[in-house]
Parts: structure tokens; sequence; C-alpha cells
């Protein structure tokens, strides 16, 4: 039986790549792998490898999803240095985006699927096998409306690494706590 290794995830518009993008490239010389412009996105939900039947599920639970659109302000920026990963990401983590994770997690309990366990953190992988950088505010927060939810495809061995599968508009009704 064939799987495939999925994850809901927040994807960026071209405006917020090209900042990313431009904030990466203020660390010459320490920013390791840079992650591929067209794979730059905040996983939401992280699935794993699913079966038909599996991904069917997860489809219908995004389906269900009855979230307004919001605002992220990322403004942090930051390295994990056990993975060696060089992130960007919001602190704190806004309750628009937390109650999103919570509804998708709720959805997603049907189809088998547990929610990690760890606190979600908000974070888009800007470079892998990058030196350590302490974290710290960025001088220039890059906004971020978000629309939409998507369902994405991790391709092993590709660059681009990811590919969007479908995508569900944000259109629930107005957050009270836009932006955070």
């Amino acid at each position: 039986m064939a799987t495939e290794r999925l994850f809901f995830a927040l994807w960026p518009p071209a405006s917020v790549v090209a900042a990313l993008v431009a904030e990466r490239e203020r660390w010459s010389g320490s920013a390791g792998r840079p992650t591929h412009p067209d794979d730059l996105h905040a996983t939401v939900v992280f699935l794993g490898a699913l079966d038909a039947e599996q991904r069917a599920c997860a489809e219908d639970a995004g389906e269900r999803i009855a979230a307004a659109p919001f605002d992220l302000m990322l403004d942090r920026v930051g390295s994990w240095p056990g993975p060696r990963i060089r992130w960007i990401g919001q602190e704190p983590t806004p309750g628009a985006l937390l109650a999103l994770v919570r509804q998708l997690n709720a959805a997603l309990d049907r189809c088998g699927h547990r929610a990690e366990r760890r606190p979600y953190r908000l974070h888009i992988t800007l470079a892998r096998k990058a030196a350590p950088l302490p974290a710290a505010a960025l001088s220039t927060p890059i906004p971020w409306p978000v629309t939409e939810l998507v369902l994405a495809q991790s391709r092993t061995g590709e660059r681009p690494a990811y590919r969007v599968l479908r995508r569900w508009p944000l259109s629930g009704p107005v957050a009270a706590t836009r932006g955070g």
C-alpha cells in the first residue's frame, strides 16, 4: 500500500517569501543550507505517512475547518543547535493560530491522528546545517496576512522538496484577536 508524508501548513504569499529570503541573506557565511524559497512555510500539523484512506480523512478534516483569516508578525529569529536549524517566527504564537492548531487536531482525531504532545511553536525553517544564532528580535518584523490552510506533501530528494496538494481558504467568522 503506497503512503505519502503529508502535513497541514500555512504557505506565505510571494511578498512574504521575498522578505524571508532577504532576512536569511543577512547572515552571510553562517546560514547553512538555505531552504528553497518555494519550500518556505509554517507547519501547522505534521501528519506523516498516510495511506489513501487516511489521506481522504485528513482532507475531510481540512474541509471542516472554520477559521477566520488572521495576521502573523514574524518578529524573532534564532536557531536550534541540535538539528542546526535557523528559524524565523513570532513570539508569542498568536491565539488565532493556536486555535487553528487545536481545531485541526480535534478534526484529525477521528482519522486516528494523535496530536503532538509538545506545545505548538510557530517557526519557518530558513536554513539547515546552520551555525548557531542567538534568538533575537528582528529590526523590521515581517507581516504575513494568513488567508488559507494547505495540505502539502514532502518529496524526498527533490527541490523544491514540498508540493501543495490542496488549499482551503480561511473564511470563518472574523477572529476576535486578529494578529494575536
